[in-house]
């Protein structure tokens, strides 16, 4: 990963996810670029009969790029140890946070999105929200997202989440996040939330293929598995990210999968306000 886009909008929580994402380029030696989606109502679809001067939207975006070189001064400010430096790059636009997002990672130079999650139930109001929906829904590039309690601290454990339904997809995101774990020196905890009915015979023969593929073709000796037995995912990996040690929790998002599922739970919040640690999704491989 050589480069990070990291969306903000200026609040103390999406300036809290750029120091994280900050310290993570830092260690593996990747560059940022900060970006701003500017809303200019006008613009907006929904906006309906919405009159918007040009001058207006013209301020806009010049607050954006103060706004923006000032977040930028503040990580190098911050950053007082020697070693690698993120060179860092600021890019705004009006639209939505979804199509400024993809219009970026069009540019083919993006390898991670970093955003942060906003009020304080942590993941659950971001998770609830139709940007984060759009975002988890439209992104092709990894996304990680960032609550205000993650603590800037060494990633040492990742726990890479499946329920084995797509295994020759949940593979190929395993592979792509494999590069990162060596940078990060992280070991990888394949994790599975099970329960009497889930944890069938057929289930078990694709887990010990699933575990055969990656000690065969992976590369990374620090690969471990674990299942834990809970009747609820989002409780099971709630209590994985809370008793496991677990420095970032992975999930593959596809339509139908068991994250889709979490997604439009009524139990999500449930998930979201026991996580504190970053939760870095993948799009499916086609």
């Amino acid at each position: 990963m050589k480069t990070f886009l990291v969306a903000t909008d200026f609040s103390a929580n999406a300036r809290h996810a750029a120091e994280y994402g900050y310290s993570i380029a830092k260690q593996i030696k990747a560059n940022i670029i900060l970006c701003n989606a500017v809303i200019v109502p006008a613009e907006m679809p929904q906006s309906g009969l919405v009159f918007w001067p040009m001058e207006e939207s013209d301020e806009l975006l010049m607050d954006s790029t103060k706004e923006l070189q000032y977040l930028k001064n503040h990580l190098e400010g911050a950053d007082q140890e020697k070693g690698f430096k993120p060179v860092i790059s600021c890019k705004n636009e009006s639209g939505t946070v979804t199509d400024v997002v993809q219009s970026q990672i069009s540019n083919g130079l993006i390898d991670l999105v970093v955003m942060g999650t906003h009020g304080s139930s942590g993941l659950s109001q971001f998770l609830l929200g139709n940007h984060s929906s759009n975002m988890i829904n439209n992104t092709t590039k990894p996304l990680m997202l960032i609550s205000p309690e993650t603590q800037v601290l060494p990633i040492k454990k990742i726990a890479f989440a499946t329920d084995f339904t797509h295994p020759e997809s949940d593979l190929e995101c395993l592979y792509d996040l494999i590069p990162l774990a060596k940078l990060l020196g992280a070991e990888i905890l394949l994790t599975h939330i099970y329960n009497e009915q889930t944890q069938l015979q057929d289930l078990e023969k694709t887990i010990k293929h699933f575990m055969t593929d990656v000690s065969n073709k992976a590369n990374y000796s620090h690969i471990y598995y674990r299942s834990v037995k809970n009747s609820h995912m989002e409780t099971g990996l709630s209590w994985l990210c809370e008793h496991g040690q677990v420095d970032m929790l992975v999930m593959v998002h596809r339509p139908h999968s068991f994250f889709y599922k979490l997604l439009k739970s009524g139990h999500c919040e449930k998930m979201a306000g026991h996580i504190a640690v970053p939760l870095l999704v993948f799009p499916a491989a086609e």
